[in-house]
């Protein structure tokens, strides 16, 4: 992608995304307003920049996919991918050529996609992906005076704003939890240069993390994540103070591991509601974890 693609590759995110969803789910993902999508270049190339391919119709030039990738230092993350249903083939390509990529590089290939979105499903399962947990979209509309304080979790008050002093912290419980690194992606968090991010912790009585979890608050992209935690308190704790803190007023949406029964009907008693699946993918890495997760699509880099 080059610089003066960024409308272009956003147009296409915005059109290709609205369009399956108002075909198959009755609803679409982003509003009106096609330059939103643009948080995807800007977030992504500050990232990582020139990690993002397209792909081009042969004899017209014509922009019909699209779809950044994110290397770090144990894996490789696939993110939003995009392109047009008259043009085929487009996905398949930009596919084949980042697994590519990832095999030289000798790491794993991970992604996040819809588990209605069944052609995704078959592409990636194709090219070696293997289902290894199911989400749970949650959403809430959060009252623009809050949360319900009858609702606050005890641990609330053990919520506190990330500091750039708690980036190693936040990384080694990832890697101990998850088995995954991404150090430059919490700092980037952190440090806020875009003004829409968010990041809270939980510290034990002895001073250790138990959890973190971010968020970002952006027209094009409203969701709570990434993080963990090591137990359901420490996790509803992080969500609930989110939620009151930066998304009040607006619907946000979070992904809550399906299998964790304890703190999704906990989601339930604060009002959220599903509003789609998602399933966890792996090509060619290990599946173990502990504690609870929570992927998100902005950014798409766990």
């Amino acid at each position: 992608m080059r610089p003066d693609e960024w409308d272009d590759v956003a147009a296409l995110i915005h059109h290709s995304t609205n369009t399956w969803y108002r075909e198959h789910l009755n609803r679409e993902l982003f509003g009106p307003d096609v330059s939103a999508c643009r948080v995807f270049p800007e977030v992504y190339e500050a990232l990582d920049p020139g990690c993002c391919l397209v792909a081009v119709q042969s004899g017209t030039g014509r922009l019909c996919g699209s779809c950044f990738y994110h290397p770090r230092e144990t894996h490789w993350a696939l993110g939003i991918m995009n392109a047009i249903p008259e043009v085929r083939g487009a996905a398949k390509a930009l596919l084949a050529e980042i697994t590519r990529l990832a095999d030289e590089a000798g790491l794993p290939l991970r992604l996040v996609s819809s588990a209605a979105h069944l052609d995704s499903f078959s592409l990636y399962s194709r090219a070696g992906f293997v289902p290894v947990r199911v989400y749970q979209d949650m959403f809430l509309q959060v009252p623009a005076e809050g949360m319900d304080v009858g609702t606050r979790p005890e641990l609330v008050s053990k919520v506190r704003p990330a500091k750039p002093e708690d980036v190693p912290a936040i990384v080694a419980l990832e890697e101990e939890l998850v088995r995954i690194r991404r150090e430059k992606d919490y700092r980037f968090f952190i440090e806020n240069v875009q003004g829409i991010w968010s990041t809270l912790v939980v510290e034990s009585i002895d001073g250790k993390l138990d959890g973190f979890l971010g968020s970002v608050a952006h027209p094009g992209s409203r969701l709570i994540g990434p993080g963990v935690s090591r137990n359901t308190d420490t996790a509803l704790a992080l969500i609930w103070s989110q939620l009151d803190i930066h998304h009040r007023g607006h619907g946000v949406v979070w992904l809550a591991p399906a299998d964790a029964t304890e703190l999704v009907h906990a989601c339930y008693r604060l009002g959220a509601r599903n509003c789609e699946l998602h399933l966890a993918q792996v090509r060619g890495g290990s599946t173990d974890h502990r504690g609870l997760i929570f992927p998100t699509f902005m950014p798409e880099t766990g």
